[in-house]
């Protein structure tokens, strides 16, 4: 019997054990978790016959890091993942300054996104986490 495969596993790779072009996701948790860090790192107009799939989260690359551009990205990634990942459910996304690095300086311009999700498959939900930095 063939093994099935759901998706493409992101971030690419090759697949060095059968063989494949590329790594693929055997089961739905690990291709919803690709399917949001695609999400998340897709441009809208980057997909062809889906010209809103995406963030626009590169056009806050050389915004100030303030609280305004923080809800906005927010904002953002709920929009995109309400529409494209409906079994996903964000529990928690934080948006927050990097700590002090070993410098003694804070970067002004890096801001560290996590989302905490719930993936519901029928009676079944598995917690995890991706962490983001932009």
């Amino acid at each position: 019997m063939a093994e099935r495969f759901i998706n493409i596993a992101f971030p690419f790779r090759d697949d060095e054990v059968k063989n494949y072009f590329l790594q693929m996701n055997k089961n739905s948790y690990d291709a919803i978790k690709s399917d949001l860090i695609h999400l998340l790192l897709t441009t809208p107009g980057d997909r062809l016959y889906l010209p809103d799939f995406g963030t626009n989260l590169r056009q806050y690359l050389f915004e100030p890091n303030d609280n305004k551009v923080r809800d906005d990205i927010k904002t953002e990634i709920q929009t995109a993942v309400s529409k494209y990942i409906p079994n996903l459910t964000i529990t928690t996304l934080t948006v927050d300054r990097p700590q002090d690095n070993e410098y003694g300086s804070k970067s002004e311009h890096t801001a560290i996104v996590r989302i905490d999700y719930v993936v519901t498959e029928g009676a079944l939900n598995k917690v995890d986490f991706i962490t983001l930095t932009v």
